[in-house]
């Protein structure tokens, strides 16, 4: 580009004059960064003045190159590491999108202690970072980039309370700061508040519509409140900017699956397969299916990936866990064994788990929860009839009672909802112990009103899962069963219903699962063994001290005598018998657990007697489950 009708005739007008374009007229501000690049082929600050047009015209992966290539000419651009991280996390690239943004932070300040707290941020040095932040904000308490700082170090350490409080005040001292009001949004639905979060996201979107990460971050949102046909829009609205992006494709398919566009989400994993061969968890979704069967070339692409020296460990445990599912769909069961064994193994040594942690919990909670501790309480809580919880563990069947419920004209589903759970950590928090004993001996110290407002809260904070005004809802999440003398206490006219099968079968289903979060006791025989003997103690325990509190539904009765066990559990929940809820595979609301696929068909037998073609192989399950297995359906 001339630069001769310039006052000056510089290189720093024409680069003024390119980048106050990007925001009004980005076409043209990135024509005049590429006719400064002709003249000068390595000037950083036109490569980031096309990258942020680029980015402005919806041309993400050639934003991305442009970006790249201005900070390795010139790393002390925060502008164009933000926006390169904005385009990571766009791509679901958590860690390279947290380096770019500590980059972004990291150039941003000429002060020396943020300056030595950001390079501490960059190389991941958490406490050293920490400690300087809190030293700097003793003498500069509304420094917002200080405190954006140790925001972002509460969160790396998965102190999202701590984050959120720190953004908070953040926006109240800049309520401008957009880097700030985007990291709240983030902690906002890692914690489960989706409204919170959409409200955040809203503000940022009207002022910059086309920013990858703001867009990304509310496709996922709006499927963690149910909102799936929206959140497929935005997750194509990203892919015409991104149409190479292989997570971005999976995470379509992910949202497609549990809107029950079957073929569509296949088609969405097959895109993100030939985009990235090496990609496991891709070739895991579509295993994950159950009713999706590999071809033989497929299977022997699998193989070949997995004998691979530089595949990472992540991939290297999708594949395993893919390859047990498609040998064991070809009925090669002892080869198939190995592939799940190996990817347990895999991923049992990447994540923690402690047996005795379970163990200890169920005891406490035997010894809290008496019927004298219950009947001192009766009439607490929120007396509201609404939430119908299922409980047990993953794949007992406990989707297909929530398809069944759901199938009632008076019933709604909705997903596995985290907010019990969180309650949970909530009371816990309330007391001096140590955060493994606090929960849930701090109940006793819960008055009638606390209670109630406890039940209240849980009420209003899943509102936003409730799409109809059916008056009652369904929070199937398996892992609540640790939690039922809570539930009871806050919510005593709720429903609780036992979703239990056969413990070799269940179990076994749940180590050949690979689970995209949580569930961390599967990936071991052992571990597995040891938390269905405590589930099947602890549910012992609460029909013994609130007799008649819990409906229990075995599979196979359910399997058996389908509309004998239906009409059981419909008594237990008040409802008048429909025969819709018989044709529950017809129902099309959207299911996001791994049996999405299997409860939109009519019930069949065959998953019943799975686990006999591994029986040789469970000998250390048996040996965990004890008695629990030899008993069954009774408990020893």
């Amino acid at each position: 580009m001339s630069t001769t009708a310039e006052p000056l005739g510089t290189l720093e007008v024409a680069l003024a004059h390119a980048a106050r374009f990007i925001e009004r007229e980005p076409a043209l501000a990135l024509a005049q960064a590429e006719e400064i690049l002709k003249v000068i082929p390595d000037q950083a600050n036109a490569f980031a003045i096309k990258g942020l047009a680029l980015g402005r015209l919806g041309q993400g992966e050639a934003a991305i190159e442009a970006l790249r290539r201005a900070v390795h000419f010139k790393p002390q651009l925060p502008d164009a590491w933000r926006a390169l991280g904005d385009h990571y996390t766009a791509l679901e690239m958590k860690e390279a999108a947290d380096a770019a943004y500590a980059e972004s932070i990291r150039h941003s300040t000429r002060d020396p202690h943020l300056m030595r707290a950001a390079a501490a941020l960059c190389e991941n040095q958490i406490p050293i970072a920490e400690d300087l932040l809190r030293e700097h904000l003793k003498r500069h308490p509304t420094d917002v980039a200080a405190i954006r700082m140790l925001a972002e170090v509460a969160a790396r350490l998965g102190r999202y309370p701590d984050a959120e409080n720190l953004l908070a005040r953040c926006l109240e001292l800049a309520p401008g700061f957009a880097a700030a009001r985007n990291n709240y949004a983030m902690v906002l639905h890692r914690q489960n508040k989706p409204e919170q979060a959409l409200a955040q996201l809203e503000r940022l979107l009207a002022e910059d519509p086309r920013n990858p990460s703001y867009r990304n971050l509310k496709a996922a949102v709006l499927g963690r409140i149910g909102e799936y046909t929206a959140s497929i829009e935005q997750y194509q609205n990203v892919l015409a900017d991104y149409p190479q992006q292989a997570k971005v494709w999976m995470s379509m398919g992910h949202a497609l699956k549990t809107a029950g566009r079957n073929a569509e989400s296949i088609e969405a994993y097959l895109r993100c397969i030939a985009i990235a061969p090496q990609l496991g968890e891709a070739y895991w979704s579509l295993a994950n299916l159950k009713t999706f069967r590999f071809t033989p070339g497929q299977i022997a692409t699998m193989h070949a990936q997995v004998a691979r020296v530089d595949l990472g460990e992540e991939d290297r445990f999708h594949f395993e866990f893919s390859l047990g599912k498609a040998l064991e769909d070809g009925a090669e069961y002892a080869e198939s064994f190995t592939h799940y064994a190996e990817g347990n193994r895999l991923r049992r040594a990447m994540i923690h788990y402690d047996a005795d942690e379970t163990s200890a919990h169920v005891e406490r909670s035997r010894r809290l929860f008496t019927r004298e501790f219950f009947a001192e309480r009766a009439g607490f809580g929120c007396m509201a009839a609404d939430p119908v919880f299922v409980v047990g563990l993953p794949r007992s069947g406990s989707t297909l009672i929530e398809q069944i419920l759901a199938s009632h004209t008076q019933v709604e589903g909705t997903m596995e909802l985290p907010d019990i759970a969180m309650l949970a950590r909530v009371v816990g928090n309330r007391t001096t112990r140590g955060p493994g004993e606090a929960y849930p001996r701090s109940l006793a110290k819960y008055s009638a009103e606390e209670l109630r407002e406890l039940g209240e809260r849980y009420i209003a904070q899943t509102r936003i899962q409730r799409k109809t005004d059916r008056p009652t809802f369904i929070d199937k999440m398996p892992n609540n069963f640790a939690h039922v003398g809570f539930i009871h206490l806050m919510l005593p006219n709720a429903k609780i219903v036992d979703a239990r099968r056969h413990p070799l079968g269940c179990c076994f289903s749940g180590f050949k699962q690979h689970f995209a979060r949580g569930q961390n006791f599967t990936y071991d025989l052992n571990d597995i063994g040891r938390y269905y003997r405590d589930y099947v103690e602890l549910m012992k325990h609460f029909d013994t001290v609130l007799p008649g509190r819990v409906h229990r539904v075995f599979y196979e009765n359910m399997v058996e005598d389908t509309e004998a066990e239906v009409r059981r559990l419909l008594a237990y929940c008040g409802l008048p018998f429909e025969e819709g809820v018989l044709r529950f595979h017809e129902n099309q609301r959207a299911v996001r657990t791994a049996s999405s696929e299997q409860v939109r068909q009519p019930i069949f037998r065959d998953a019943v007697d799975q686990w006999r073609h591994y029986e040789p192989f469970l000998g250390p399950l048996k040996e965990a489950l004890g008695e629990v297995a030899s008993a069954y359906p009774a408990t020893p």
